[in-house]
């Protein structure tokens, strides 16, 4: 049986070229296999072999729409029958390029493409509806695992074989239709009253586990009163030292605002990608108000505003990033006793 051909997509990292330092790199390919396709290629050896592998750097894919284009002509190059993307585990931006790109090869190319993510990557929300999105663990510490698990569908899908979600770990891609007896309204009033009742009962749609946060109490006299400001919202020193990236951030700053009474334009900037930045790079006090906490503190509403604000950017960081920011913050904040936080976003 002949073989039949395959294109990987990868990130900087995983081509060996560097982190977050190489992450501008452009779309480049090569013949044969890079990376973690060598453990691919083996594992799907007796029925499709990687002819090719693209490789483009995570903030440049994200930040030029062109990105995908010059990836989408790459691939088409090595003539392939099948293309995998990653996989990306929980990295937010290379789990979005691998999700963009899988999904213009099925769209565009009309071949099967397969990307591999942790479930918490916001590529997965983003792009499971198209391509075949298997099933990560978190980190590369899960390689061995992920190999066998993308191996597995893209083996199926070589040998015409079908696919079941519930076996195969991949993100099922579309809601299956089904026959009952009774009819959708009749079947949701019954769960109702046994929701209502206390009784057991089975959701035909699973539904997301959200946290449920208690509030804090509240503060007795705001006069004597510590308070830190927390944002989403992507505020940093003009230049953006961090890198903090416009999307799926890998990260947060923590930024010294010791007598700083009013964030100046040309000072201060947002790094955020999701909205158009013009008002908040025109006076950043828009997205964290220092001015006005600056005032309440010298007419004595406030005790004191901390040293430090803290920020990061909200749009598509993956919810396990999130919370790991939030630990540590929360721990820098304690250390610091501030007594109340005001958390503002876009």
């Amino acid at each position: 049986m002949t073989k039949k051909r395959i294109v990987h997509y990868i990130n900087q990292f995983y081509a060996g070229i560097g982190g977050e330092e190489k992450a501008d790199t452009k779309p480049f390919k090569q013949e044969g296999v890079v990376g973690p396709g060598v453990g691919i290629n083996g594992a799907i050896a007796e029925n499709g072999e990687i002819v090719g592998t693209v490789v483009c750097g995570d903030s440049y894919f994200n930040e030029n729409p062109e990105a995908i284009k010059e990836v989408l002509e790459m691939i088409k190059s090595f003539d392939p029958e099948l293309v995998i993307a990653g996989p990306a585990f929980n990295a937010g931006r290379y789990g979005v390029a691998a999700g963009a790109v899988a999904t213009a090869v099925m769209q565009e190319l009309n071949i099967p493409a397969v990307a591999g993510m942790y479930e918490e990557n916001p590529g997965v929300d983003m792009y499971k509806k198209v391509p075949y999105i298997v099933k990560t663990g978190n980190s590369a510490a899960t390689m061995r695992k992920a190999i066998p698990a993308i191996a597995n569908v893209v083996n199926k899908i070589l040998t015409e074989q079908e696919l079941d979600p519930t076996t195969d770990e991949y993100f099922e891609r579309h809601r299956k239709n089904f026959t009952t007896e009774e009819r959708g309204s009749k079947r949701a009033v019954n769960m109702l009253v046994k929701k209502l009742a206390g009784d057991e009962f089975t959701s035909e749609f699973p539904m997301p586990d959200f946290d449920n946060v208690e509030p804090g109490k509240a503060i007795k006299d705001l006069s004597k009163a510590k308070i830190a400001i927390v944002t989403s919202g992507g505020i940093v020193p003009f230049g953006n030292p961090d890198h903090i990236e416009s999307s799926s951030a890998s990260k947060y700053g923590r930024y010294d605002i010791t007598g700083v009474q009013d964030l100046k334009e040309g000072e201060y900037e947002t790094a955020h990608g999701g909205h158009d930045p013009v008002y908040a790079n025109q006076d950043a006090d828009r997205v964290i108000p220092v001015d006005v906490l600056r005032e309440k503190e010298r007419n004595g509403e406030i005790g004191e505003l901390h040293n430090f604000y803290y920020s990061t950017v909200g749009n598509g960081t993956a919810v396990a990033s999130s919370k790991a920011y939030a630990a540590e913050i929360a721990k820098d904040l304690h250390e610091h006793n501030v007594d109340a936080v005001i958390l503002t976003s876009t």
